[in-house]
This record gives structure tokens, sequence and C-alpha cells, in this order.
């Protein structure tokens, strides 16, 4: 790896993004991917990075709840990919573009037009479209709880080249009540999006073109790795060898004595972060991927797997004039892998001064939101699916969702707009896999040990574990451990159509890892009727709004 020295640069924050105009009430945005040279480190010469806006990572959006928005995501990219395209897998193919994107807008309730679907791609100036495009123009509602959300690149067979090449951002969706509670905000609230990346002496991205390819300085083998891979070849995950924040390699940020609301995002492609302060310090977590939690939770340490995000406020009022490190201690692949280099065992440096601007008048409320945990009984039926591995024509890992990839048919998983349905998600592999559902927002239910055929007559499923404390609010993305069963429950709808659910480690996902699921029409049900027992901010009613794009609750 190239040798950099840590804590040599301020944590940036990524700017603020603002319309351009209105269209149709709503406020209208245009986003351009663009290629850019980006300072990423002190000593490191310009990185050539793709970037929303020109910006790695993108711009932050803003955006209240019941206040919908229009994006139109335009693709300015060069025809030649950054980084190395393995033709083998679905979807990047010879006979396709090199450069090919689309947006997905990651925890959003959105219609499947505008969900940013894998077939959804178009190329620079729109060129040519992949078979699902619709609209260049995207719509978001915004009709669901505040949250830490975030948009990336979801183009099939190419999703993990293109976040790896900086094509991902912040979303953040705000409501009056959580302004209410007197939380760290404005300059005391910080983005943190944690990635990693390896880097060529000149200052540009590497990524392996085969399994097992090291990056520089190391000794590298001449090409190919192995003469019975393809060249370039897909990866089963990839770990690199050093970390970012907010696209800076360890950075270092100055606090005041005092608490701060830090809005952290696992963006990473592979890697796994599990975390803790150096100070011995407890994170106080107050949010998820899908909002507040009802209450705080106090945690010593903190796992996030790629596409989970954290709402966390960590008080320095006892830390002045320390200098605080943000560790990692999970294993790569995890939890079974490696454990992390002294160097991905370092993430970023707080530097604590001595003394506040201001007065620390923040609090942290002991009820947070409302939150009612969905009963069991409430789910229609149950469906089971099977998380394996197994070997493709040139021996590689290739992981499947039931046993299919993306094209696979029949589609199984088909809930009916505004039914309730439990998911099982067994996994038979030796890793772990964040699985990431498009549209809707669930809850956990619990985790057990299972042995035998998920299928099988000699499946036998041990007790049931009750989720984390900080995995008991809304989700989108949950961690599915090795040899276990995790069950989740939701509400499908307020839309109808084909959406994706995935592993969210960027490689599985590209191969093969990725499944549609439908949300069929229900005649019997209608979405802008509230639902009496459910907590106002995740009701579906809010996706209805007037001619004035004003969402009624």
């Amino acid at each position: 790896m190239v040798q950099l020295q840590k804590y040599v640069d301020a944590l940036p924050i990524p700017a603020t993004i603002q319309p351009t105009a209105t269209k149709e009430g709503m406020p209208y945005y245009e986003v351009v991917m663009k290629q850019v040279k980006q300072k990423l480190h002190r000593d490191l010469p310009p990185t050539t990075v793709w970037g929303y806006n020109g910006q790695y990572p993108g711009p932050t959006f803003e955006t209240e709840v019941n206040v919908p928005i229009q994006v139109k995501w335009m693709n300015k990219l060069p025809n030649v990919h950054l980084l190395p395209i393995d033709r083998t897998v679905m979807g990047a193919e010879p006979s396709q573009a090199s450069v090919r994107t689309v947006v997905h807008l990651h925890g959003g309730r959105v219609q499947s037009g505008n969900d940013g679907y894998p077939d959804a791609w178009f190329t620079r100036d729109f060129e040519n479209v992949g078979p699902a495009f619709m609209d260049p123009i995207y719509k978001y509602p915004n009709c669901q709880r505040a949250s830490t959300y975030w948009y990336h690149d979801h183009a099939f067979g190419i999703t993990r080249l293109n976040i790896y090449a900086g094509l991902a951002g912040l979303y953040l969706l705000r409501d009056s009540e959580e302004k209410k509670l007197n939380l760290p905000s404005g300059r005391y609230e910080i983005p943190l999006i944690l990635q990693d990346r390896s880097f060529y002496p000149n200052g540009e991205l590497f990524y392996p073109e085969q399994p097992g390819q090291l990056s520089p300085p190391a000794p590298q083998p001449p090409p190919p790795t192995d003469p019975n891979l393809p060249n370039p070849s897909v990866l089963p995950g990839y770990g690199a060898d050093t970390n970012l924040v907010n696209g800076k390699v360890w950075p270092y940020l100055e606090v005041e004595p005092r608490k701060y609301r830090f809005r952290m995002l696992n963006a990473a492609n592979s890697r796994f972060y599990q975390m803790t302060l150096d100070s011995g310090q407890s994170f106080i977590q107050i949010g998820s991927d899908g909002g507040l939690l009802k209450e705080p939770v106090q945690l010593s340490q903190l796992v996030l797997a790629p596409a989970e995000r954290a709402d966390l406020i960590i008080d320095f009022s006892q830390q002045a004039g320390k200098s605080i490190i943000l560790r990692n201690t999970a294993a790569e692949p995890f939890p079974n892998g490696e454990p992390p280099t002294e160097d991905t065992a370092q993430i970023m440096q707080f530097r604590v001064k001595a003394k506040q601007k201001e007065r620390d008048e923040t609090s942290i409320p002991k009820q947070l939101s409302c939150i009612v945990r969905i009963p069991p009984e409430q789910a229609i039926t149950t469906r089971k699916n099977v998380l394996s591995v197994s070997r493709d024509s040139y021996g590689r890992p290739y992981f499947t969702i039931n046993n299919k990839g993306w094209n696979g048919l029949p589609v199984e998983n088909t809930p009916y707009n505004g039914t309730t349905e439990i998911w099982e998600f067994y996994n038979m592999t030796m890793a772990t896999h964040p699985i990431h559902i498009h549209l809707i927002e669930f809850q956990v239910l619990n985790r057990a040990n299972f042995t035998g055929d998920p299928n099988g007559s000699n499946l036998m499923v041990g007790a049931a574990i009750p989720p984390d404390l900080n995995e008991r609010g809304w989700k989108d993305t949950v961690r599915a451990y090795p040899g276990m069963v995790t069950r989740i429950i939701a509400k499908f709808g307020p839309f109808t159509g084909l959406f994706p659910f995935h592993c969210h480690i960027l490689e599985h996902e590209d191969y093969d890892m990725m499944r549609p699921f439908e949300v069929l029409r229900n005649p019997l049900y209608n979405p802008c009727i509230p639902d009496p027992q459910e907590c106002p901010d995740i009701s579906f009613a809010r996706c209805c709004y007037n001619k004035n794009k004003q969402n009624r609750e």
C-alpha cells in the first residue's frame, strides 16, 4: 500500500445542493455526473474520481418531509471506465456500454420508475438507455420518516465500480418533530461517510483486476494473476487498505468539549466497521436507517455493515484538550475473516479544544420518536429466502438468493399492496450479508441459529434471539449473520411494481446476489386511509398529496 501519514487533513463537509428552479410546484434540482481530479490526502497527487456535480462524495440534499422534489440526473462521464470491468458479469457483457449509470435513493419511498432500478441505466447524454428506463427526471415524494438517507449508483453489473469511483452522497430528510428535540444542530451536526480505497503512488484509485492482486507498491505478479480466470475478474469482496471519511484519507476534526450529532453512513463496497473510541467513552445512538429510535441507546461499540446508517451523539465535554481516535476492529470479511491492519483499524481523529465557543444547551430526550412494534400475527404470510454460495464455471464464488440471479424466473416474492409479511433470510454462507430491501422500511423481528437445509426435512431452528437495542427502530438494511435465520416484518407499499432486494456488499450484488420482488395491486386496499394503529410518521397516507403537492397527514 501507499504509505500516508494519518491525521494531517481536516475533515471536509460535503456542500449542500440547492434547487435550480421550481417545476410543477416542486423544488427542481439538476445533478451532473462528472470525472474530476480531487485532492484526497495532503501527500497524494490529485486523484481522478467520479462525482455528482463534480464532487466526491456528492453534495448533500437537505429536504423536508411532505415537500416533494424533482431531480434530473445527467451523465457527463467519459465513455471509458476508470476501473476494470469483468465482461463475464451479467449486465456488463461486451455488447453493453462501459459507462452506464442510474441513481438509487437508498431508503426512499418512491415509485418503481424513480427507484433507480438496475436496468434503468443511461449513458452519457442519454444516448443509450436500459430496458427499464422511463424518465430522466426523478420525483421523490419525501412522504416518509425523517432520517439519514443516501443516494448512489445502481447500474446493473457495475455498481461496485461506479460507487468505488465516487458516485455516492447523503440525502437528509427533516421534519418539525425532530427540530423540537433540542439535539445538536448547525455546526454541531456533522456527516461522516465512511469508505475505504487503495491507491497507486501517482494518486489514482487502485481496484484489483483479479482476486489476490495487492495494491502497489507491493510486488505485482505478471498479469493475469490467475490465468484460469477472466482478466479482469469480479472479486468476492474487496477490503481496501486506506480508510476515508467524507472523501478524505484519515482526517481529523476539531471539536469543542460539548455534545455533537454525527450522521454516520457506511458507504464502503464490502468493509464492515466495528467502531470504538480509544478514549473509552460511549456512543449514544439516537437513530438508524429509518430515522430516530424510540429512545436513546448507549453503546460501547457500534457495528455498521455496508449501507447501514447510525445517528449518533458523542459527548466530548469531559475530553477537553485530548485527541481521540475512532477505531475499527471488524474482521474482513465479517465476522470470520482477517483482523484489520494497524492502518484499517484507524478511521479518523477528533481533536478536542480546550473551551466551548458557546454554552451547550442541547439535550438528549428520553423519548425520541413514536415507534410501534408490528405484531407478528399481522403478517399474512412468511416468505423464506435462502442466501447461498456456489461456484461458477471458472471456480469463482457465486452468491445468490434462492439459487437465482437477477434475471431468474419466476419472481418468487410478490406481496400485495398494503399487506404485512414476514421475510426470513437463511444464511448458508460463511459471511455476513447486509440485506437491503428497496421501497419499504421494516422491523427486525429476531434471529436464530439453524442447521440443515432451509428447504429440507432436516432443518432445525434454535431459539429466537431478539434484535440488538439499536436495531429496534425502522430499518432498510439488516445484517444476516452466517448460520442464522434473520427475520424481518414489514407492510409493503404504498407503491406497486418491481423493486430489488439484495446484499449490499457491492461485489455480491453485482455477482449475483440480487433479486426483484413485485408489489401487486390490491383493489381492497386504499393507502390514503391512515391506519390508526400506526404512528403518523410511518403512514402510507403521507404519500397521498393533492394538486398543490402538499401531503396529507
